[in-house]
């Protein structure tokens, strides 16, 4: 039924609910998981239609409005905004407006929070289920007072009679009503030139309990009987499990609270009462010692760049763009430029490392549940298939429920931390809580991967005739899926990885393509093979697996971030040999007119910019994210310690267009938090690593960690970032979460190249890589 099928039996039904149903996209789900929602909220009725039911995103009662969303807050102001694009359609006050999220039971399956693209893609769809509600709302007011639809107004919840003063609430009208609705995407919905709420800065709803420490992470869930588990990891990404000592085995059997040692293939996990026991058992000096066969080394890192350029290492390669005829154009142009670019596999760093806990029981139990996952996962319909495969059940029978973790852009180790948790429960029969150490996060998250770039160009009267790139590089695209080797737990247990992609687009090739207007433009992505088997079972490849690289996945912007680097970078290189100012190059390639306002924001600030020269410097980059949403363009200013190679970042300035603004404050939040981990992806983070694995396991060195670190940004090192945002009301609202990170590492790059005339074609801009530069010329 539509808004406009409210029969006066259905409003008189005295249930009291409005509930809406989406059948907008794919977001349908089994009529069990209907039902689950059905109960949680009494006289809610789902209207199942098809074969597949559908379930309810938005629930009225008299006691407030519930969303329902499967989109998560992930600590960026997701719930804030999506609230306010709702309350906004149903005139009401954003703060008594209840937040369901990221629940396979009960909320819809939108698939992964990621990509920018919650308020983009989530937003839309959840507007148009409030205008659903508030229609449904409007003609339940038109029958209480008997008058048409134009004579009523709504304010906060209240309906008027115009030219009276008569008035009903919300509440009361849901409380005489039993309605279920399917979201109709003809519903019409608020204008910009009316609205109240979006547009307008709105306090964080997450903010107040977190600031207070009353906020449950998923690191505070408990669960009845719950035990505690860790993991024995091998002692190399390619070792494989020999034994346990015997000895050990029963020095750790010996320890206080310890319950039992799992093992399956290359997983070795130890289960106690309490977490301090899980520790002493896991610890070879007090607990169980296992023996591992070291396997084939990984590729090493002083020869990254090469090795991801090695054909023998690359499966597939792919012509992305190719406009014109490089080659003869770069043959006649006045000048011409040759560069090639490097970035290093970085870590997602999330300040808390994962914790995952699961209940795995022997039967299913009422409801069809017989394993219930409290994840920090991005995706929780993801990462229930994953599971269902990983302990051997059905998809149906695997509930995931969303609890927020430690903050990270991107899939690290919140998926594979439950993984570990359910294989140990489904092993003991109870509920398991994992706590990941620092150095389980830092040594074996999936990493953002390497990225190799080779680029030509050429510059004739101040445009760019000749453009070309080749790209190289790893999987960014490994998050859970039906397949369980996507978890850490499935590919120690013999499951193989991901499937490798086939095409770069959306991943190593994010944002490879440029938006400039060049003539002849050729674009090239190859794809590198992050590992191999050594057989086939029926065509498909099998055990034993080796890694060549470290396992890979997505970080803030897959690909975007280092394509952005190397394309803005380079532009930059074909300003100076053309001798045109950057800015003005810039302008003169693009052909967007949205693109141009974007970077002729920062046109007064670029005029008045320090003079380049003696280690002061100032660099621009501009990138449309993934070619066709968000417009971001960033002005930086360095300085570089000409004796020491110390590159200091004191100011950005970031022009940003993403259409229709929902909350400027939350819109300056993520624009500077993607400034902030731009700035110290560029200029201090790397993984190390050796033949075995990751070396770089700790935030710093010390005598208690004399391991190699892996540094992120000190506060102290956090620059002025100012903003300039571009409201276009008119246009549909595009994710801000990762436009800006692309162009920051550029920006610098070319700042320090105005600052000291010397070129940095390699993340991150270290001291000793930046005086080393320096000393050479």
């Amino acid at each position: 039924m539509t808004a406009t099928d409210i029969s006066r039996r259905g409003f008189l039904a005295g249930i009291g609910s409005i509930a809406v149903a989406f059948s907008l996209g794919p977001v349908a789900v089994r009529p069990r998981e209907a039902h689950a929602a059905a109960q949680a909220q009494d006289g809610l009725r789902i209207d199942e239609t098809g074969d597949t039911g559908s379930l309810s995103w938005l629930v009225l009662t008299p006691s407030g409005l519930t969303i329902h969303s499967g989109k998560v807050e992930l600590g960026t102001g997701t719930q804030t905004a999506l609230t306010q694009i709702v309350v906004e359609e149903m005139h009401l006050d954003a703060g008594h407006v209840g937040y369901v999220q990221g629940d396979t039971e009960v909320t819809p399956d939108q698939g992964v929070t990621a990509g920018s693209k919650t308020v983009q893609n989530g937003g839309p769809q959840l507007r148009q289920a409030a205008a659903t509600a508030y229609q449904a709302l409007l003609g339940l007011a038109a029958q209480y007072f008997h008058v048409s639809k134009d004579q009523l107004v709504a304010d906060n919840g209240v309906f008027r009679l115009e030219g009276t003063d008569r008035q009903v609430t919300y509440d009361h009208l849901v409380a005489q009503a039993a309605v279920v609705l399917t979201a109709d995407p003809k519903a019409p919905t608020a204008s910009p030139a009316d609205y109240a709420v979006v547009g307008r800065p709105m306090a964080r709803a997450d903010l107040p309990d977190k600031l207070t420490a009353r906020f449950r992470y998923v690191h505070d869930v408990t669960v009845p009987g719950m035990l505690h588990g860790r993991v024995v990891r091998p002692s190399g990404r390619n070792a494989r499990f020999v034994s346990i000592d015997p000895d050990s085995m029963a020095r750790a059997k010996a320890i206080p609270g310890f319950v039992s040692v799992v093992q399956r293939g290359n997983f070795v996990g130890v289960v106690g009462r309490t977490e301090w026991a899980a520790v002493q058992a896991a610890d070879a000096d007090t607990g169980i010692q296992v023996d591992w066969a070291d396997g084939e080394p990984l590729v090493p890192q002083d020869s990254l760049p090469q090795a991801l350029r090695d054909p023998s290492n690359q499966y597939a390669s792919v012509e992305m763009v190719n406009v014109g005829d490089v080659d003869q154009a770069l043959a006649s142009a006045a000048a011409t430029r040759e560069a090639s670019y490097f970035t290093p596999f970085q870590m997602h760093g999330a300040m808390g490392a994962s914790c995952g806990v699961a209940d795995v029981r022997a039967a299913p139990d009422a409801a069809g549940v017989q394993a219930t996952v409290w994840s920090g996962t991005q995706d929780v319909y993801a990462l229930r298939g994953a599971i269902a495969h990983l302990l051997g059940l059905s998809t149906d029978s695997v509930r995931v429920v969303y609890e927020e973790a430690a903050g990270c852009y991107g899939h690290n180790g919140a998926d594979d931390s439950c993984a570990d948790a359910a294989l140990m429960s489904q092993a003991v029969g109870r509920p398991v809580r994992v706590q990941w150490r620092r150095q389980d996060e830092h040594g074996w998250e999936p990493l953002g991967p390497a990225m190799a770039h080779d680029l030509r160009g050429g510059v004739t009267a101040g445009k760019v005739v000749a453009w070309e790139h080749v790209l190289c590089s790893p999987t960014h695209g490994s998050r859970p899926n039906d397949n369980p080797g996507t978890l850490l737990a499935g590919a120690l247990t013999g499951s193989l990885p991901a499937t490798l992609p086939t095409d770069p687009d959306d991943s190593a090739g994010r944002n490879a393509p440029v938006t400039y207007a060049f003539p002849n433009n050729h674009l090239t992505g190859k794809l590198v093979r992050s590992f191999e088997t050594t057989g086939t079972t029926s065509g498909v490849p099998a055990a034993p697996l080796r890694y060549r690289f470290l396992r890979s996945t997505a970080l803030r912007s897959l690909g975007g971030l280092s394509n952005t680097f190397a394309n803005e970078s380079f532009l930059d290189e074909l300003a100076a040999a053309g001798g045109v100012d950057p800015l003005e190059l810039r302008l003169r390639s693009l052909d967007d007119p949205r693109a141009k306002a974007v970077v002729e924001a920062l046109a007064d600030t670029w005029a008045a910019r320090p003079k380049g020269g003696n280690g002061t410097g100032a660099g621009l980059a501009y990138q449309r994210y993934e070619t066709q949403f968000a417009y971001a363009a960033a002005y930086v200013e360095v300085q570089v310690d000409m004796g020491t190679g110390a590159v200091r970042v004191p100011r950005v300035v970031v022009a940003h267009d993403c259409g229709l603004v929902i909350n400027p404050d939350g819109l300056r939040n993520q624009i500077e938090g993607n400034v902030v981990q731009g700035v110290s992806r560029a200029l201090i983070e790397e993984v190390l690593f050796d033949a075995r694995g990751v070396t770089s396991v700790v935030w710093e060195q010390s005598d208690f960690h004399p391991t190699p670190q892996y540094p992120v940004i000190r506060f102290d090192a956090v620059p002025r970032i100012e903003t300039v945002l571009i409201d276009r009301p008119d246009q549909p609202a595009w994710g801000a979460g990762e436009p800006t990170i692309g162009v920051i590492p550029a920006a610098i790059g070319n700042a320090v190249f105005a600052a000291t005339g010397v070129r940095i074609r390699t993340l991150p801009m270290t001291p000793d890589r930046v005086l080393k530069a320096l000393e050479s010329g």
